[in-house]
């Protein structure tokens, strides 16, 4: 009697686990996933309701993110193996940037493409990396962040895990896990920048965790594995959320785009004389 009731409460067991995992698969785009008020879900995307909600701005083209720029303060921190989820990917390191500004939203489909007819809020992805530096270069005299600077910006003072504070990885926070869940299933491209607030910094730069990886610039790197350069900060298309803490990030070939992966502009700050 005993084994009978036991093969029985396993068979319910398996049933319930697999029923949570069937209705976290297929309900997760309406459950998981909050939108900034004025937006709505549709599909594994956050879309403005009506009109043209904050922070987005109404241009001429259309509903867009306004060119704003975040003051990244003078910033001293260690990074390493005192995260114990660290240890063994990044060697322990003391960062030192000055201070600079930094693009408070993921460059838009809206900026980099000109032509582009709608869905202008949408992250901008798909470039090389010569390709996003150019754009930072000639429309917005500026450059991509070094892989120092973006993670002082993400990191702060403190050495945060994620842009927001040291836990809380979960959906309404970032657009992240959208593919293959666990936060959706089937999105395949990146969301509406600066449409989940409670990911921002303390400084309101928006998205660094989630959304569209970010190109940083600097050298390539060159190992037995061949030349490489970094994009930060996870992407719609992350499955675990070890992968968008501060210091984790993608080794891509820089020639080539990814449709993972778009950028922001840094800029230097004018020496006084």
């Amino acid at each position: 009697m005993n084994v009978r009731l036991a093969l029985v409460a396993a068979v319910l067991l398996a049933a319930a686990v697999g029923g949570l995992w069937f209705v976290s698969r297929t309900r997760a785009g309406d459950s998981y996933v909050q939108c900034a008020s004025g937006f709505v879900r549709r599909g594994t995307r956050c879309l403005p309701e009506s009109g043209c909600p904050a922070p987005l701005t109404t241009t001429p083209r259309g509903c867009d993110a306004p060119w704003t720029r975040v003051r990244v303060p003078d910033t001293e921190l260690v990074v390493g193996p005192s995260d114990w989820e660290a240890e063994g990917r990044v060697a322990a390191r003391t960062v030192k940037v000055r201070a600079f500004d930094l693009d408070a939203f993921e460059v838009t489909v809206g900026a980099f493409e000109p032509r582009a007819p709608s869905d202008l809020a949408r992250a901008a992805r798909g470039m090389a990396r010569d390709a996003a530096e150019e754009f930072c270069h000639t429309a917005r005299s500026g450059r991509l962040p070094t892989d120092d600077e973006w993670l002082a910006a993400a990191a702060g003072e403190k050495g945060w895990r994620y842009p927001w504070g040291n836990t809380g990885a979960v959906c309404r926070r970032a657009a992240w896990g959208l593919s293959s869940g666990p936060c959706a299933i089937g999105g395949g491209e990146p969301d509406t920048v600066g449409t989940h607030p409670e990911g921002d910094t303390p400084s309101h730069l928006h998205d660094l965790a989630g959304n569209v990886a970010e190109w940083v610039g600097g050298a390539a790197i060159v190992s037995e594995r061949g030349r490489f350069a970094y994009a930060r900060g996870g992407s719609y298309a992350t499955a675990l959320a070890t992968d968008l803490r501060s210091w984790a990030g993608l080794e891509l070939d820089p020639s080539r785009g990814d449709p993972r992966v778009g950028f922001r502009c840094a800029y230097d700050l004018a020496e006084s004389p």
